[in-house]
């Protein structure tokens, strides 16, 4: 089911890794630019073509806005208990991206200017929800609320409609965040509607929330002309473990990243063989009681292994290599590896902090770095739905004090206008 493989193997299997970032495969590109370009120039009647074709054969570009009546008729629809794990999930997810939250700031340079960063909120965002092979409402949350929390105005929603309807739980959440618009639609075309503008639905400033290839594709397409979040790639786990970690719940992580679809992988380092003998046993007992046999078996054959080291010290230098999206440290005295770790979208530490928690309910954002980006990117947060302006400010006292290096600057450039323009300051 799932390989046991030693440090000789490694190697091989970092390059089938490699493999699974499929939005650099290029056989999907022409008919996305077909569809987006179609969407530039035919506008609502290639909405409704292309989404009676993929989603709905029945949709109508006049019913192509979920109403607030609507959405709120899915929340109350809800039971009781599952609307109050709802406004608890939102509510922790709120809190915590309120920390995040940036102000405007100026100061006093050594020659009395002034000096600082003017944060104002995007003013349009555009969010994607993906609804084919399975429904997220945590990812409307997960992608809405900090964009609350930073103030933007006008935030919509698109997201297809299966069976000729959206899923209710994805209309509670949209209810429960105030979502100023809602759209029944998916795929390439619902990107270059939010991108570019139809009748039906206005142009919006940045796009983000994650999608199948056809979305992936139409957010790189489209970037430049309105800004985007990052390209998702595969889900992944890296879960870093010893002897002293309960290999059932190490096995239950595994198969919990597994099971999204099959080019997530699930990969365990552990220092301790015996100990990986046994998640391998529990991940066999497991994975008879899952639901999607067909999506568990290609992942886990595919790319998850568990990997024995000699030492957890080697264990964090390939997990940093690695850059998992999300990493847990199922080890003792977890918190004394934390400033080792480089490169990782999420780190959970301890036995009792499984990155279900993460997903849902503990108050981070679960949108992460993919496929080694954790490099460079970081998770999805208030700074994406903001814009940052330099303020400057100079009387004529200070301007004195600065000409004349800007404008022997300006020389060494051969912009002999900029430093004109220094110049006549300092006179």
């Amino acid at each position: 089911m799932v390989q046991i493989i030693d440090d000789k193997e490694i190697e091989a299997f970092f390059k089938t890794l490699k493999t699974r970032n499929s939005v650099s495969d290029g056989k999907y590109l022409s008919i996305v630019k077909d569809i987006i370009n179609d969407v530039i120039i035919n506008k609502d009647k290639a909405l409704e073509v292309y989404t009676k074709k993929f989603d709905d054969k029945n949709f109508s570009i006049q019913n192509v806005e979920i109403l607030k009546d609507d959405q709120e008729k899915a929340f109350f629809s809800l039971e009781k208990e599952m609307q109050e794990i709802l406004i608890k999930a939102k509510d922790r997810i709120y809190d915590y991206h309120m920390h995040q939250k940036r102000n405007t700031f100026t100061y006093k340079g050594e020659f009395g200017e002034i000096l600082g960063q003017k944060i104002t909120p995007i003013e349009n965002v555009g969010v994607y929800v993906p609804g084919g092979k399975a429904a997220y409402p945590s990812s409307v949350l997960m992608n809405i609320v900090p964009a609350m929390v930073a103030g933007v105005k006008n935030i919509v929603m698109c997201t297809p409609r299966q069976g000729g309807q959206v899923n209710p739980l994805v209309l509670a959440c949209a209810y429960l965040c105030n979502v100023n618009h809602v759209y029944a639609i998916g795929g390439a075309q619902a990107i270059a509607a939010m991108a570019y503008g139809t009748e039906s639905i206005k142009k919006v400033d940045k796009i983000v929330g994650p999608g199948n290839i056809f979305v992936a594709l139409a957010k790189k397409e489209v970037y430049g002309s309105v800004g985007i979040d990052s390209i998702a790639g595969p889900s992944e786990i890296l879960i870093v473990c010893d002897k002293s970690c309960n290999p059932k719940f190490v096995a239950s992580d595994m198969l919990a990243q597994a099971e999204h679809d099959e080019l997530a992988s699930a990969i365990v380092i552990c220092d301790d063989l015996k100990t990986a003998k046994e998640i391998q046993k529990w991940v066999e007992t497991f994975y008879e009681e899952s639901n999607r046999k067909d999506i568990l078996t290609k992942s886990l054959q595919n790319y998850s292994k568990i990997i024995v080291v000699s030492s957890i010290s080697e264990a964090i230098k390939l997990a940093n290599i690695i850059a998992p999206e999300h990493l847990e440290l199922a080890i003792d005295n977890a918190f004394n590896y934390l400033d080792d770790i480089q490169n990782a979208g999420a780190i959970f530490l301890g036995h009792y902090t499984p990155e279900a928690f993460g997903d849902y309910m503990a108050g981070p954002n679960h949108v992460l770095p993919t496929v080694q980006t954790a490099r460079f990117f970081s998770p999805l947060g208030v700074d994406d739905f903001i814009k940052k302006s330099s303020i400057i400010s100079f009387d004529e006292q200070s301007a004195k004090m600065l000409a004349d290096d800007v404008m022997k600057f300006a020389k060494q450039e051969g912009l002999m206008m900029h430093a004109l323009s220094a110049k006549l300051r300092g006179v």
